[in-house]
Parts: structure tokens; sequence; C-alpha cells
């Protein structure tokens, strides 16, 4: 994966991110297709604040991945929520 440097991270934008926290944490980066495929593998690791919050970060990265090319398993978690919500 593509090393995401700090400086690099503070300057993506928030819809660089499948799902940002309350307190305004970004997490997930989904920029490119390194980062869409480690959000999609990392997406079960993640603390959401609701059922709803997940189910929109899985969608974000659903999409993202579409855009990259990137092809998800069928049986992914994040695909597996996206067909169910």
């Amino acid at each position: 994966m593509s090393e995401l440097t700090s400086q690099k991270r503070d300057h993506l934008k928030d819809s660089d991110f499948a799902y940002i926290d309350k307190r305004g944490e970004r997490h997930l980066p989904i920029h490119d297709a390194q980062h869409v495929r480690g959000a999609a593998a990392r997406f079960n690791q993640t603390q959401f604040g609701s059922q709803q919050e997940k189910l929109d970060a899985a969608r974000r990265i659903k999409s993202a991945a579409l855009k990259q090319g990137v092809a998800l398993d069928k049986d992914d978690e994040v695909m597996k929520l996206t067909e169910e919500g």
C-alpha cells in the first residue's frame, strides 16, 4: 500500500474517507485503489457509532471501489452489508 504520511492525510478531503466519527476523526481512506482495498480489509476492525454509519461507510467503500476499478469479493463484509441495506 502506498504510504500515507500525516501531511498527505491532512490534505485529503473528508470525502476521501469512508467514515468520519463524531469527534471528526477520519477513518478508512478511500482516495486510491490501494487504500480502497485496505479499507475493505479493515472494515470489520473499525468501531462505528451506529449501524447506519457502518452501512454508509460500506456504501462509500463500494462506490470508491467501482470508481477505482477495484473488484470486491461478493463474500466481503462490505459487499454483504451493502446488498442487505
